[in-house]
């Protein structure tokens, strides 16, 4: 079934190009309506265009499948015999490209889709069209046309501003929730379209709302009907992961491509991912490029200087034992000693406030109280971000370059980095004094020293660009690297961007892909992560759950890994068990292909207990042999030694198991006291074998010699059922 869905999908793309680049001879054009005519139905497809669009087809799909021959035969049969087609085939294939037709897709023109015109005057074959066309679908999204906002009714302009300040207050992580949520559903009602679409995702996560996939469907199917971007990526989501309708990998595909021409961010992260990944699509690093090139844009124009709120990546697997986030008595243990006069503890809530996080809400005000308070009793850290603060302003505090520029330098002469940043950038762009390219590069260069991330990157813009020094991409790209490794998001677009066009560094689409991918993952939709954690807590676990999912189908690898966490502790009611087993088995593995060790490792665990999947000890052995040697797991490490000396899935070897003791000890802490008691419980068994072994050991046990009497034996059974305690306990962890 899943050849006949990629042929559906490459159907539907070549039969909508060809009917926009069609030849002009035709004189009988498809009605561009919604009806629902069958494949059968096409007779005006004359046979030479059918024979050379077969071959074009057949030969395009050639080098990503391996049953070509089934593809080949699915793909005639829709031209040759239709009726050997299954309905549920047919139906797939009426659906795509009723939705393709429908859609906006075909309202382009010709020079939209191909970037070279003249292309088009020298093609006189409406084959080689098409075939271009095909080639370059995704290749040439940057020059798709954006529709301008329509002007709206005063009605609608009341909606997008209720809309906006709810918005706000969910970018501030306000306390109220539901009277946000509230302010969107009234936007909602409205018409205003952006409040639907974030209406539909609050039913979906059940957030501020009672959880509800049937109003969110129904949200996204009305609006993708509208020609909606952001309602095809829900659209995408609900299909590709089952969630509200059957699972259809085939429309998800056609939602997500059609989410991601029109400029919807979800869906070209998703459809990149999915390229890069090679998740149900032929690997494609240079359309994965250029779809993550395209929301890397969007996420590096909104990036302030203060870097923006601070985001946990929480990993549930780490939260076992309650740790993570800062609870509220700690954070009022920290306001009572800042009451106090506690310098140390005003700087962090001031940082804390300033990025939000951790419990704490982002609040411009607060921060500038605390840090005002630090400032008076001279902390440099405290000036340099009341720089920061009055340089950019907000939430009621307007800019002011010249109490920036008072703050920052005293911050410098305190030797701060941040405040030399801070100058530097003055400097740069001439606020509230003269620019001066020579002060800044200096100011940088001293912030850099210091392994200030914001000096190390402006550096690299100086350098890039060639502003008050000698151009030098070399150079650009050493601190443009410095900053990445901070995980600076515009440090991280640069880069990408020099690795991508070989600027100072050899050219690398894979390199780029990487660091672009890293940028859009640190988008204002990664907040998310916080919001399911949050959820978490609070015992909220299929919203938690759902939102996980939602990111995890944008490729990030901690909702990957949390969402299989949340599955794998049968947290989630959604699904039935085998059906959960093999969601969750899913979610470990494309969290591991992103080089997550605690995923490797369960994998292993589940082909060593069959969980999603038949035993198969040999593919856990691999599983785990990765996750140790290029993971360096300690648990996986002691799973190989338990493998060798059992001789499960590995060849029995006592000195490769001891070895494998070894280094689970060295590698962990935690991993001593077990890899000691198997160490002993080996050597317990190795000596135990020799002795029985021996020929002396024969006229013991016989009873002859009168050497071993019954209390001796009570003694060795009780020693070996204790080894064997400690042999059940050490075995690879068996999930809920």
């Amino acid at each position: 079934m899943n050849s006949l869905y990629w042929s559906i999908i490459y159907l539907c793309i070549v039969l909508s190009t060809a009917e926009l680049l069609g030849p002009e001879s035709r004189k009988d054009k498809e009605k561009n309506d919604d009806d629902d005519s069958e494949i059968s139905e096409n007779p005006d497809i004359n046979k030479k265009f059918r024979d050379g669009f077969l071959k074009m087809l057949t030969e395009s799909i050639k080098d990503n499948f391996d049953k070509n021959e089934e593809i080949e035969e699915t793909i005639k049969d829709l031209f040759t015999d239709p009726s050997k087609l299954s309905d549920a085939q047919i139906e797939q294939i009426k659906y795509a490209v009723n939705l393709l037709k429908k859609r906006a897709l075909l309202k382009h023109s010709d020079t939209g889709w191909n970037q070279d015109a003249k292309i088009n005057k020298e093609n006189d074959s409406e084959l080689e069209k098409t075939e271009e066309v095909l080639k370059d679908i995704l290749g040439n999204l940057q020059n798709s046309q954006v529709e301008e906002e329509p002007d709206l009714t005063p009605e609608l302009k009341e909606a997008k501003e209720i809309y906006d300040a709810a918005i706000a207050k969910l970018d501030r992580r306000s306390a109220d929730l539901r009277g946000a949520i509230l302010q969107v559903k009234h936007a909602a009602e409205r018409g205003y379209r952006p409040a639907n679409i974030k209406l539909a995702w609050s039913y979906l996560f059940g957030e501020g709302v009672e959880l509800d996939v049937d109003k969110a469907k129904d949200i996204f199917e009305r609006l993708a009907s509208e020609g909606d971007a952001d309602a095809h990526a829900g659209m995408g989501f609900l299909y590709a992961t089952g969630i509200g309708v059957s699972v259809s990998q085939a429309r998800a595909l056609v939602h997500y491509t059609i989410g991601a021409i029109e400029g919807s961010d979800y869906a070209q992260m998703a459809l990149a991912y999915r390229y890069w990944s090679e998740v149900t699509v032929p690997s494609s690093c240079p359309k994965a490029l250029q779809l993550y090139m395209k929301v890397a844009a969007k996420v590096a124009s909104k990036v302030t200087l203060s870097g923006g709120p601070a985001i946990q990546r929480t990993r549930l697997m780490d939260e076992a034992e309650g740790g993570g986030a800062l609870d509220s008595d700690l954070i009022e243990y920290y306001q009572l000693l800042a009451d106090k006069g506690d310098v140390q503890a005003q700087v962090g809530l001031g940082q804390l406030h300033f990025q939000g996080g951790r419990g704490v809400t982002l609040d411009i005000s607060k921060a500038l109280h605390y840090f005002q308070q630090a400032a008076k009793a001279g902390n440099a850290v405290a000036n340099a971000f009341l720089g920061k603060i009055y340089l950019e302003g907000g939430d009621g505090i307007k800019p002011d370059n010249e109490t920036a520029l008072r703050y920052f330098k005293k911050a410098a002469e305190l030797n701060n980095p941040v405040g030399q940043s801070g100058l530097g950038i003055m400097y740069l762009q001439g606020r509230g004094v003269p620019k001066d390219t020579t002060a800044a590069f200096k100011y940088f260069t001293m912030a850099a020293n210091q392994g200030w991330v914001e000096g190390q990157l402006h550096l690299g813009f100086m350098y890039f660009g060639g502003i008050g020094v000698r151009r030098d991409f070399k150079q650009a790209n050493k601190y443009f690297s410095l900053a990445s490794q901070s995980g600076h998001v515009l440090a991280l677009y640069h880069l990408a961007h020099m690795h991508a066009q070989g600027l100072g560094v050899l050219r690398s689409c894979t390199t780029a892909v990487e660091l672009l991918k890293n940028v859009c993952e640190r988008g204002s939709w990664s907040a998310r992560l916080m919001l399911a954690h949050a959820a978490w807590r609070a015992r909220d676990l299929d919203s938690a759950f759902l939102q996980y999912l939602a990111l995890a189908e944008r490729g990030l690898e901690v909702a990957q890994t949390n969402a299989a966490y949340l599955l794998d502790t049968g947290a989630v009611s959604l699904f039935p068990e085998a059906e959960r087993w093999r969601r969750a088995l899913q979610l470990w593995g494309r969290g591991a292909a992103q080089g997550s060790a605690g995923a490797r490792l369960k994998l292993g665990d589940y082909h060593y207990y069959g969980l999603g999947t038949a035993p198969d000890l040999e593919a856990a052995a691999h599983h785990y042999r990765i996750a140790s040697e290029q993971l360096h797991n300690a648990q996986a490490t002691f799973n190989l030694g338990y493998m060798h000396e059992r001789g499960l899935g590995l060849a029995r070897d006592p000195h490769l198991a001891k070895r494998c003791y070894d280094l689970a000890a060295d590698t962990s802490p935690d991993a001593r006291l077990p890899a000691a008691l198997a160490l002993a419980h080996l050597h317990a068994t190795a000596a135990l074998h020799s002795v029985m072994e021996s020929p002396i050991a024969a006229l013991f046990l016989s009873g002859e010699s009168g050497l071993l009497d019954n209390w001796d034996a009570y003694l060795i059974a009780v020693l070996a059922a204790s080894l064997g305690l400690v042999v059940l306990l050490r075995r690879p962890q068996r999930p809920n």
